[in-house]
């Protein structure tokens, strides 16, 4: 993926980027992704961000914020909806108060996946859930200075993520049951951030942009395709989301396109997939070697 730095500010100095979220999985893809930067990267113990910013961040002379903190309990937005809309929704206008331009991180789950087809940038929202009504009025709350990048099914070497439970499950049991009546774009976040780069660098006009991998899947497929790269020998048993019975309803084709000139296009999540688990394979063997 290429990246052409037109952004006028990096011509005679650094940029200054507040980063959210820092410690989450997409944070520290983030993080790597835009390191010539001078960056301020916050986790949840430096910024809240569903408390209003402080005097000294209101000052900080960002070129740039990148926000990534979130509410990303599904099925905990169900139970607790305003902890889940004060971080979503009023973090994201916190996020925005700070007067820079902003990239603030929707969902595919603004959509109820009842179209059976991609979902382009100019579909109308629907969200069944109370998560995915959050991240559709923190897109409002974004405000107009931002890109809204909507992406998909986030998975990375850090953090809480399908590919990293599967990796245990698969070590620890011969079968695992796994939903095959939902279908995504499982998003690798090292690709992800890379997308978010070219779109920030190529001054893309601010809005609504559909960012996720090539390529589409159910859970179940990924479980497999999992265990496959890594040699794992565990079973998948295909489940409907019935059967699972988790309490936030799902969208079951939530696959996401966009139909904006100069969207980023990030590579297949099979290649995301494969760069994941050699990140996870280089960290092992690292913490061996101490």
């Amino acid at each position: 993926m290429e990246h052409e730095h037109t952004d006028p500010v990096r011509a005679g100095r650094r940029r200054r980027v507040l980063i959210t979220g820092a410690a989450g999985q997409l944070g520290r893809a983030l993080q790597d992704v835009f390191s010539d930067d001078d960056l301020v990267a916050l986790a949840r113990e430096d910024w809240d961000v569903s408390d209003p910013p402080s005097y000294k961040l209101l000052q900080g002379g960002f070129d740039l914020v990148l926000h990534a903190a979130a509410w990303t309990d599904v099925d905990g937005a169900e139970a607790d909806p305003q902890g889940a809309a004060a971080a979503n929704i009023g973090g994201t206008a916190n996020a925005a108060s700070l007067g820079a331009p902003l990239v603030a991180f929707s969902s595919d789950y603004v959509f109820d996946g009842r179209k059976g087809e991609p979902h382009f940038e100019s579909d109308g929202p629907s969200p069944l859930s109370a998560y995915g009504r959050t991240k559709l009025h923190g897109e409002a709350a974004a405000g107009s200075d931002a890109w809204i990048v909507r992406t998909s099914w986030l998975f990375g070497p850090t953090g809480n993520n399908f590919v990293r439970t599967m990796l245990r499950l698969g070590a620890e049991r011969d079968e695992v049951a796994v939903v095959d009546d939902q279908r995504g774009c499982p998003t690798f976040v090292g690709h992800l951030a890379l997308g978010v780069r070219e779109l920030v660098d190529a001054e893309r006009p601010k809005g609504i942009w559909h960012v996720a991998a090539a390529g589409d899947c159910t859970w179940a497929e990924l479980a497999e395709a999992i265990f496959a790269e890594e040699g794992i020998d565990c079973r998948v048993r295909k489940i409907s989301t019935k059967e699972l019975g988790r309490p936030a309803p799902r969208p079951a084709h939530a696959i996401l396109r966009s139909e904006r000139e100069g969207a980023p296009t990030l590579p297949h999540w099979r290649e995301g997939l494969r760069a994941c688990l050699t990140e996870l394979r280089s960290e092992q063997e690292s913490n061996e070697a101490k």
